[in-house]
């Protein structure tokens, strides 16, 4: 089928016969502590986000707004924050984000993998009745319109298509690795090899999957269907599913482009304590990859009503300032100094403090006289007065958790706070 993608109106109509499915029950076990008591997708980011609010703002944003999040783990402020942030679309005009914790519908076990996450809700998707099933992964940072990806999925009469960038190849090994032919047909496909294969005409690049897949519905019921009822299966789209379809069916890799430049567009995958530092810290530059003040693409949240972010005392020695960094509603900078740094709501800085190269995550308290670097700060620390962060390693990782980058990341049970009341 060929057409104009320009018309939006096809478009359109593409994206309302969508249902989005969003896989959120990871546990992200290498963020480490930061995902002691919440889901991946649940971590705070950009100063004011939680990392799912991007796949849910891209969902909104190209028109599809029938959207189901999968939730398994430790997934009760990840529902507290869809609840609270995402309970706005009209059921009655047939819009809904509605949350598939893991409940054991068909099978009397939890969610065994991503292709299991979507088997055990096949009555769900049965009701809706869509026409086609946007998978999307809930632990990625990017901005994207999947209207242009369906179009070229129906284009191409595909079964299913893949999202893909290319990414430096010593990085390829965690993630699904794919080779296609001149017609973006996906010929080889291996979830995250040791030894990946690099892009055809580059040495030091691989084409990998963004965990981004479009599928025709039928196709999709009977691929899981068959999944589910082969022995020694780990229930996975990119261990399982999607190697067995290759050379049979129409598989499609679609490239996340800048349609300006043709380029790489931005994507991140915020998956390790260094990388989610970068990711932060990237966005303080002057003119970021991620423009989080883009009217034309919003990013959506919920938001806490706070106050706006404060500076007080102008002394010599003490004077309340922050230089090349964010800093959101509710902070109080008392007399301290921030540079290159990152601060999420209800951050205060006492006096005679300095934060550099740092990401402190909502309402953490920050006593005098302390000095802190290239660190990660949990949400509700108290940092007592003269604490000194990021200076010495040796000393850091006596008390806290060190990265192999040097980032250095406190939680509050690490200061002997016991915020979660364990017994």
């Amino acid at each position: 089928m060929q057409f104009n993608r320009q018309q939006s109106r096809f478009v359109s109509r593409l994206t309302s016969n969508t249902l989005a499915l969003i896989l959120a029950g990871g546990r992200g076990s290498r963020l480490k502590h930061l995902t002691m008591w919440r889901a991946k997708p649940a971590v705070p980011f950009a100063g004011k986000f939680r990392i799912i609010d991007f796949p849910l703002s891209n969902c909104i944003n190209s028109g599809i707004r029938r959207i189901g999040v999968l939730t398994q783990y430790k997934a009760h402020s990840l529902i507290r924050h869809i609840r609270q942030g995402w309970g706005s679309l009209r059921g009655d005009f047939g819009e809904f984000v509605e949350l598939l914790p893991a409940q054991q519908r068909i099978e009397a076990s939890w969610y065994a993998g991503t292709a299991d996450a979507v088997y055990q809700n096949l009555d769900i998707l049965r009701r809706h009745n869509p026409d086609h099933v946007l998978i999307l992964a809930g632990d990625h940072i990017y901005k994207m319109d999947y209207g242009p990806m369906l179009a070229f999925h129906v284009e191409q009469e595909a079964d299913i298509t893949v999202g893909c960038i290319e990414v430096p190849l010593a990085e390829a090994s965690a993630f699904g690795v794919m080779g296609i032919d001149e017609e973006s047909r996906i010929v080889t496909f291996e979830e995250k090899p040791a030894n990946p294969t690099p892009k055809p005409g580059t040495e030091d690049v691989a084409l990998v999957s963004m965990g981004i897949y479009i599928f025709n519905t039928d196709f999709l019921f009977e691929q899981l269907i068959k999944d589910a009822d082969t022995p020694g299966s780990s229930r996975d789209f990119g261990k399982d599913i999607i190697p067995k379809l290759l050379g049979t069916y129409r598989v499609f890799a679609y490239p996340f482009a800048d349609s300006s430049t043709g380029g790489q567009s931005y994507w991140r995958d915020v998956g390790t304590v260094d990388s989610y530092w970068k990711a932060n810290l990237e966005l303080i530059s002057v003119t970021p990859e991620l423009n989080l003040y883009d009217k034309d693409w919003p990013i959506w949240t919920y938001q806490r009503q706070v106050p706006p972010a404060k500076f007080v005392f102008d002394d010599e020695d003490r004077r309340g300032m922050a230089v090349d960094s964010i800093t959101s509603g509710g902070c109080i900078i008392s007399g301290a100094t921030v540079r290159r740094s990152l601060l999420f709501s209800n951050v205060v800085v006492e006096s005679w403090s300095y934060i550099e190269d740092s990401v402190i995550l909502p309402d953490v308290s920050i006593g005098k006289n302390c000095r802190i670097r290239k660190a990660i700060i949990d949400k509700n620390c108290i940092i007592p007065d003269g604490m000194v962060i990021g200076e010495n390693r040796e000393e850091d990782e006596r008390r806290f958790y060190v990265s192999e980058g040097g980032v250095v990341l406190v939680i509050p049970e690490m200061l002997g706070q016991q915020v979660h009341y364990v017994r």
